[in-house]
């Protein structure tokens, strides 16, 4: 059946390992440009920024035809409610975790020690806090201003809820509404193959947002911030390769450095760019061409990008601390155990977009502790180096949890699983779309 077609497709697919190789020369160049001419460095950034813009055009539309195809397609809403409840409180678990980790390690490192605060450092604190967002504005925001304007906002959150709105009443038309959910199919097929047209500028946006960077920043910057930044880089590494690969094996049976395998290019994307949200849309390509089930896929890793942000809750704690020891006015453990409290609901309104983090940060203090407000300032030179930690971590997250959500439910092919990260069978680049994953699973749920 397949094996006719299978031997022309690897030679297709070949082209995009060239592509991937030219990120990593085009984050070298732009490192170079940044260091040799900061000035031309500064001046690339809308390069970065143009690529980051194309690939969240394309969220909404992808996560709407995954979410409708999903959701319409399954017998019983109970199993979305079910999905959507277990992910909600796996999330809140972990990022618990991941913020208890941050306070730890912060404690144990002192990093804020011996930095002081200039005029210049307390007047890019306060301007963190005009972008800051509340928890009811967030909570509020949820709810689109119309049906349509979920797509246009750019909010997940947003069309992850007129999404669901739509799969459930196509699921209530039972055989109505099949044409409408082959015309989603289809839709979701040309939205897919626009986005892998799209990143074949992945080199561009990484050279331009690299020597932006580096432009912008320099090395001076970063040699009296070292040890947060490196505090923070090995405290994330730990929750992932500790916590998160014990959780994965324990409960999937799954090496957590083969799946990352799977999802190198992505990581390298992400690393390029420091957002997470460039690999939302082929992150829930790849789950489902792994064997999680569409409705697992569609609901978790969504959800997950604006509940399931371990990396900045580490980020929201480590860098509080380091503001108060910088501002010569530690927390106490009553103060910290508060600030744990906060930050859970804090942490919810980062979005995985470069920044967000700094800004809900600011607005948590804002909150919490006022009169740190001002020492924000001492790590918006770094913060585009801590976002791309975070932004790893975010997405490393949501990539296991994607396969927790998929095993707890019993929506993982396990079997299907082993071929793809064997390499049996695997991820085709041109369409980001496995056809023979893509029946409905309406189709299958009778044989089982």
């Amino acid at each position: 059946m397949s094996s006719v077609e299978q031997p022309a497709r690897p030679r297709r697919r070949d082209r995009t390992h060239l592509l991937y190789i030219a990120v990593v020369v085009a984050v070298a160049a732009g490192i170079l440009i940044g260091l040799v001419w900061p000035e031309v460095g500064k001046e690339l950034k809308p390069l970065g920024t143009g690529f980051v813009n194309l690939i969240k055009m394309m969220i909404s539309p992808i996560i709407f035809c995954t979410i409708v195809l999903g959701v319409g397609s399954v017998a019983k809403a109970a199993k979305v409610g079910k999905v959507g409840t277990l992910a909600i409180g796996y999330f809140l678990a972990m990022s618990t975790v991941a913020l208890i980790i941050g306070l730890v390690v912060g404690n144990i490192l002192h990093p804020g020690e011996g930095l002081q605060l200039t005029d210049s450092v307390r007047e890019a604190g306060q301007s963190q806090v005009k972008e800051a967002e509340g928890t009811v504005d967030f909570l509020l925001g949820i709810i689109p201003e119309t049906l349509v304007s979920a797509f246009t906002a750019g909010s997940v959150l947003q069309t992850l809820l007129v999404a669901l709105l739509a799969g459930f009443a196509l699921q209530a038309m039972g055989s109505k509404g099949e044409p409408i959910l082959r015309g989603v199919g289809h839709l979701q097929r040309l939205v897919f193959r626009i986005l892998a047209m799209i990143m074949w500028a992945a080199p561009v946006g990484a050279f331009g947002a690299i020597a932006a960077v580096v432009g912008e920043t320099g090395v001076d910057a970063l040699k009296s911030l070292a040890i947060i930044m490196i505090g923070f880089y090995v405290t994330c590494l730990l929750f992932v390769f500790v916590i998160l690969s014990s959780l994965l094996w324990l409960v999937a049976r799954m090496n957590i450095l083969t799946l990352f395998r799977y999802l190198s290019r992505e990581f390298l994307l992400i690393l390029s760019t420091s957002s997470s949200e460039v690999a939302l849309p082929r992150l829930i390509a790849k789950m489902e061409h792994l064997g999680v089930s569409k409705p697992v896929a569609g609901i978790t890793i969504p959800t997950g990008y604006s509940f399931n942000l371990d990396g900045t809750a580490i980020y929201l704690t480590m860098a509080t601390l380091f503001i108060a020891e910088a501002m010569d006015a530690p927390l106490s453990v009553g103060e910290q155990i508060g600030l744990l409290l906060f930050m859970i609901i804090a942490s919810k309104g980062a979005a995985g977009v470069t920044g967000a983090g700094l800004a809900t940060l600011a607005g948590g203090l804002q909150s919490h502790r006022p009169e740190l407000v001002d020492g924000v300032g001492l790590i918006v030179g770094i913060d585009r180096f801590m976002s791309e930690a975070r932004a790893l971590t975010n997405f490393a997250g949501n990539s296991v949890a994607t396969v927790l959500m998929g095993t707890w439910t019993r929506e993982f092919d396990r079997d299907r699983a082993n071929r793809v990260l064997s390499g049996e069978d695997p991820f085709d680049e041109r369409t980001l779309i496995d056809d023979h994953a893509a029946a409905p699973p309406a189709e299958k749920e009778p044989s089982k």
